[in-house]
């Protein structure tokens, strides 16, 4: 029987593996309980192996279990399916799914019926924009957000500022790029409570990791503010219980949770702040009633409102299946799983010297475990202290099978904190030009005192073994005493956190 660290990719790795998985396993005894993953590894997602993939990009994106596939394929080579909310039998098949989907998504997160809605969306940048578009932000209320937000959270603001509302950023502590909870405090207080106030946190930060405290949503409550969270980085290893936790709008894509289908997220809307928001216009499906010659229209009640034209409807059954798969092992599996690896991995990392004892890397935000999740995210450094170019170390991690994330992964102000960024650093940035990219920005900015405008971001999760994080601190590890003259020169750009190849 092969050995749960073991694969076949894992068994071409030098003799020190399994050493270095037995040193793991005294470390982290809890690492055993999450053997089912280890099975699941072989059955559902035995195509990393087999195509010698070292998928460590979770925050970007989560991988679907082959059982996934097989049961939506099943649904759709079997049933007649047709466009919902209509009387025919093939409409009326689909909307019982798509219903039954919306119900599943509630109880997945323990969210009472009576209390929450649930909006199917493109995506959770999508979700965020109707929180956005419908919020009345006006002059006098204030749209309170933290420093290390997704930019679809900071994109908001836009809204709040084309409305008079005031917007202010929270910061963050560093090293550890947690929420001065002081600073927070005091913003919170400055809030008038006679206006439309809201303060928009994630509950994981996808930049480093940190898991904010959930006990803030119910500490604005208190004075007055509705409370945006984004949960997209954070519910694929963490339960998000709703019935203890309760905030006016939670933001999510389900292909973060369990990697199928793409294409759809969700917004949860508590009920009771239903009543102040409005939509600037209405589409297909969200109107009971609309006329072109009285030039009027009633806008539908609860998640028809927000739902614009057709749901994605044959893809939605597929999420129903996905948070089942997720359920049959357990968030506390998968959490446990995520922290034990990430833990080693850090751990490894931060005792990566240069010959001359100089640290190798520098890692953004928490160095341990506490309150923190899967996603890592650093930089690598010559002897002589002098940083090395993140793209061409994703370059090179490429040629060995290493899937990686590199660049501000949509999240600049956490960015700008963990690397010492000032304002008058972007704001050189901004003055340059509209032409202006992260290439470009990286070029003027280490001009400005070798700093850092990009990171590399490793992440695992439900998928992850040992022999995946053991195989990228070997390539790590590769970078002692090297400079960037060692590595060679990039040989392509990141223009704007997007990747176009030509001809592709």
């Amino acid at each position: 029987m092969t050995h749960p660290a073991q694969t076949k990719q894992q068994t071409d790795q030098p003799d020190a593996m399994p050493e270095a998985y037995a040193a793991f396993l005294q470390a982290y005894p809890t690492y055993s309980g999450t053997r089912l993953l280890d099975e699941w590894r072989e059955t559902e997602y035995g195509r990393l192996d087999a195509t010698q993939q070292i998928y460590l990009d979770y925050t970007g994106g989560g991988l679907y279990a082959e059982s996934q596939l097989d049961a939506h394929m099943a649904i759709l080579k079997t049933q007649v399916l047709g466009n919902p909310h209509s009387a025919n039998p093939t409409s009326l098949a689909m909307t019982d799914m798509v219903e039954g989907t919306r119900s599943a998504i509630l109880h997945y997160f323990n969210a009472d019926p009576a209390e929450y809605i649930a909006v199917f969306t493109m995506n959770a940048s999508n979700a965020l924009k109707l929180v956005g578009e419908a919020y009345p932000f006006a002059p006098g209320g204030r749209y309170l957000l933290t420093y290390d937000n997704h930019n679809s959270v900071n994109g908001i603001r836009e809204f709040a500022r084309g409305k008079g509302a005031e917007f202010t950023y929270v910061p963050l502590t560093t090293p550890d790029l947690r929420i001065d909870e002081a600073a927070l405090d005091d913003l919170l207080a400055a809030g008038d409570p006679a206006q439309n106030n809201l303060f928009a946190f994630p509950a994981q930060s996808n930049f480093s990791g940190v898991k904010h405290p959930l006990e803030l949503i119910e500490r604005a409550q208190k004075q007055g503010w509705d409370v945006c969270l984004d949960v997209a980085a954070y519910v694929p290893t963490c339960h998000l219980d709703l019935s203890r936790v309760k905030p006016e709008f939670v933001s999510l894509s389900f292909y973060k949770m369990f990697g199928y289908p793409t294409g759809l997220g969700a917004l949860l809307i508590r009920k009771s702040v239903l009543g102040k928001l409005h939509r600037p216009w209405f589409a297909g499906g969200t109107v009971n009633f609309a006329s072109v010659q009285a030039r009027g229209h009633y806008l539908a009640h609860n998640e028809a409102a927000f739902e614009d034209g057709t749901v994605n409807y044959l893809n939605i059954p597929a999420i129903q299946i996905g948070l089942e798969h997720l359920q049959k092992v357990g968030l506390d599996t998968i959490g446990e799983r995520v922290r034990c690896l990430t833990g080693w991995l850090i751990e490894q990392l931060m005792g990566l010297v240069h010959e001359n004892g100089r640290h190798m890397m520098r890692i953004y935000g928490p160095t341990n475990t506490d309150r923190r999740g899967g996603t890592i995210t650093l930089n690598f450094y010559d002897p002589d202290g002098h940083l090395l170019d993140y793209r061409r170390i994703e370059e090179l991690a490429n040629g060995q099978g290493i899937s990686l994330r590199t660049g501000c992964f949509c999240n600049p102000g956490a960015g700008e904190m963990a690397e010492g960024l000032t304002r008058e650093d972007m704001l050189a940035g901004l003055a340059e030009s509209e032409d202006m990219t992260l290439p470009r920005f990286m070029q003027l900015i280490q001009h400005r005192g070798n700093k850092s405008a990009g990171a590399i971001r490793i992440s695992v999760g439900l998928a992850t073994n040992f022999a995946d994080v053991y195989r990228f601190m070997q390539f790590a590890a590769g970078f002692r005493n090297k400079t960037n003259l060692n590595i060679g020169q990039v040989t392509f750009d990141i223009e704007s956190c997007r990747v176009i190849r030509d001809g592709s």
